[in-house]
């Protein structure tokens, strides 16, 4: 119990910088492309340490799941927003639950605490 109080007064007293991953729960609509759907996503950077990003879409499992956009790893810089779309076969989005964004860090760019942020999306 007293952990427990510990950890919530550290956490509150602790700054939490993480990107944001809107909306919370996209849904698939059909592409223009027969036997592909596509979901809209829009990524806000409020990390100062970070600048790039990852994208992944995963199953309840959290297994990994082919997905097609026009870019894997983005460049997003600090207080920015980047939106981008992704392609999922019909086939796939029965299994498909989580569209993510990883933060990924530069090895001679880590100057902070080095902790990498994971945002997921749940999709309708």
């Amino acid at each position: 119990m007293r952990f427990g109080i510990f950890a919530l007064a550290m956490g509150l007293a602790s700054s939490v910088n993480a990107h944001e991953l809107v909306p919370t729960y996209p849904e698939l609509v059909p592409s223009y492309l027969d036997g592909i759907s596509v979901t809209s996503l829009q990524l806000f950077n409020r990390r100062e340490d970070v600048n790039y990003y990852v994208i992944d879409v995963y199953t309840e499992d959290w297994s990994p799941v082919r997905f097609a956009t026009a870019q894997q790893v983005i460049q997003v810089n600090y207080l920015q927003k980047y939106t981008f779309d992704v392609y999922i076969r019909d086939e796939d989005v029965g299994v498909a639950h989580y569209v993510c964004t990883t933060s990924k860090l530069i090895s001679n760019d880590v100057v902070s605490t080095g902790l990498s942020s994971r945002i997921c999306s749940r999709l309708r």
